[in-house]
């Protein structure tokens, strides 16, 4: 997702906004700096176990290598409300993948209170599955469930996650993935460019 002051965020919250200022130009100087306060669930980002499990895991315990690979993107966009095991159990998950739900939220360029999640049972499902990581076109994986069972049922699992995807041009199938996400340490995500290369 593209980063700039008024971009969708989560809930709209007005403190979730980046705020991103010019503190140098060339008025005052010989170059133009700028300075960004940003949330570290801005965007496109990577969840860490810390985000929901007190005492859990920072980016820092997040290996690079294990954010790039092999990745398939599923076209989900026919879903509405929760992901679960109906609409995931037809698409042949093998143990190992890291999984791209492609829905109708990467055709939105507004945060809609009603966006496509994955759903406790389709993360019970994607669990059992043993998949290394999953990814959503949604600024959360999650939405009104007490407790947030989706991020604690793919953290237990040791799985990955990867919030705020824009998939809309990207057709279903299989890629490479590499994810690389900021280099920040003891935080609980950190915003990312992810890149998805065609298989040759």
């Amino acid at each position: 997702m593209p980063i700039f002051e008024g971009m969708p965020v989560y809930k709209n919250k007005p403190e979730k906004q980046p705020k991103i200022r010019v503190v140098q130009d060339f008025d005052r100087g010989a170059v133009r700096e700028s300075r960004i306060d940003l949330d570290v669930h801005t965007g496109t980002h990577v969840d860490a176990p810390l985000h929901m499990v007190p005492g859990g895991g920072t980016m820092q315990a997040i290996p690079l290598e294990r954010l790039a690979g092999p990745c398939r993107v599923l076209d989900l966009t026919q879903a509405a409300g929760g992901i679960g095991r109906a609409e995931l159990e037809t698409a042949g998950i093998e143990k190992g993948e890291f999984l791209l739900l492609k829905t109708r939220n990467s055709m939105l360029d507004r945060f809609d209170p009603e966006f496509v999640f994955l759903a406790e049972e389709g993360a019970c499902y994607l669990a059992d599955a043993g998949v290394r990581g999953v990814g959503i076109d949604a600024l959360g994986i999650e939405r009104s469930q007490p407790g947030h069972p989706t991020h604690n049922i793919l953290f237990g699992a040791d799985i990955l996650i990867i919030e705020g995807l824009r998939l809309a041009e990207v057709p279903a199938g299989r890629y490479f993935l590499v994810a690389a996400p900021l280099k920040l340490l003891e935080t609980e995500a950190a915003p990312a460019r992810v890149l998805l290369i065609e298989w040759i």
